[in-house]
């Protein structure tokens, strides 16, 4: 992950987006929750009603159960490290 290394030479917030990182919905959890553990400011997540209908993106997009059970995930990561995004 190159995050850490990004904010080292960076003093700008560190925004991943493991939606188009991946390309699947499957890998868009994991990889969001190693982002915010490696520490990321932001993540940007494709989210969509019926993914499988999208026009665009459907195969990375969530849909809204999985991003929410994903930000309350994303939500207890934040709390153990006593940090938040921005």
């Amino acid at each position: 992950n190159a995050v850490p290394l990004v904010r080292e030479l960076s003093h700008l917030p560190v925004i991943v987006d493991p939606s188009q990182a991946t390309g699947r919905w499957s890998l868009v959890g994991p990889m969001s929750l190693a982002a915010v553990a490696a520490g990321a400011n932001g993540l940007i997540i494709e989210v969509h009603p019926t993914p499988n209908q999208a026009l665009s993106d459907g195969a990375q997009s969530l849909d809204f159960e999985a991003f929410d059970h994903l930000m309350a995930d994303v939500r207890r990561l934040l709390g153990a490290m006593q940090k938040q995004l921005a």
